[in-house]
């Protein structure tokens, strides 16, 4: 059992809140039998190493199975020891090391997507996250990540998505019109949500949902640039029908998202 919190190997768990940590070492932090859950359910090979404590484990006899069926080892570290690992204040019992496991654009889009999130210059790590979440729940094949968009390993990111960056890809890095061109030579449409846009019901009523969609998402503070409306085929808002001035961007998104997916589906009969 590990019982130093002044470990070496305790500290390079630690230094994986940071962001140069995990960028020179490829890997990241996973806390909670949830993330932990999905990333045994779903990339077990990118698991490094699994820590918990002894009553931790013990609560969650699915967690014990499936990390016996992938011969991923568990490792006993004290409350304390847990607690100098993590970036939370309780992280559960459970936590692991993973391999960032990033998608390059070129493979997003040789894989002909029909509903993908573009996130340019996101910075709030839980907008972010909602945003992964919400586009693997609406059933989108990809978020792409272009410009300063925070770094969807962040520990706060990896929390928000509850185990959905394991279930989708999701490419980092991009840069906006690069992303947009590959969009369309793919025959994709690109709709950029912005308050300065076309009202969405009537687009969704003239067909523009039904196709192969890339929704743009911007800045929580500032929106897109206008450089950045100005590659999408159309800029569409939601309508508010109460007295709100607008929707948190994750909202927002999500509800671009679901609205391409119900019309999708309906096209397809599904």
């Amino acid at each position: 059992m590990l019982e130093n919190p002044r470990s070496p190997r305790v500290r390079a768990v630690a230094k994986l809140t940071k962001r140069s940590a995990r960028t020179d070492t490829g890997l990241f932090l996973l806390e909670g039998p949830q993330a932990v859950r999905e990333a045994l359910s779903y990339r077990p090979d990118a698991v490094v190493e699994l820590f918990a404590t002894p009553a931790g484990w013990e609560k969650h006899p699915d967690l014990r199975t499936s990390a016996a069926e992938h011969d991923v080892e568990v490792e006993f570290v004290t409350e304390y020891v847990l607690g100098a690992m993590a970036d939370t204040v309780t992280p559960q019992g459970v936590i692991a090391v993973a391999r960032q496991i990033p998608t390059s654009v070129r493979d997003i889009f040789a894989a002909s997507p029909r509903l993908i999130a573009i996130c340019e210059e996101v910075r709030d790590p839980g907008n972010l996250g909602t945003i992964i979440r919400a586009a693997d729940a609406a059933g989108a094949d990809a978020v792409v990540l272009t410009g300063r968009t925070v770094d969807p390993y962040n520990p706060k990111v990896v929390r928000s998505t509850t185990g959905s960056l394991f279930h989708l890809p999701v490419s980092v890095g991009g840069d906006l019109e690069d992303v947009v061109r590959r969009a369309h030579e793919a025959g994709i449409t690109v709709l950029a949500a912005d308050l300065k846009g076309d009202d969405l019901l009537q687009a969704r009523a003239e067909g523009v949902l039904s196709g192969p969609t890339a929704w743009l998402f911007g800045n929580e503070a500032h929106g897109l640039e206008q450089s950045s409306l100005d590659l999408a085929d159309h800029v569409l808002k939601l309508p508010i029908f109460g007295r709100a001035e607008s929707l948190n961007l994750a909202t927002a998104a999500s509800v671009c998202l679901y609205e391409s997916a119900f019309t999708q589906r309906a096209v397809d009969g599904r």
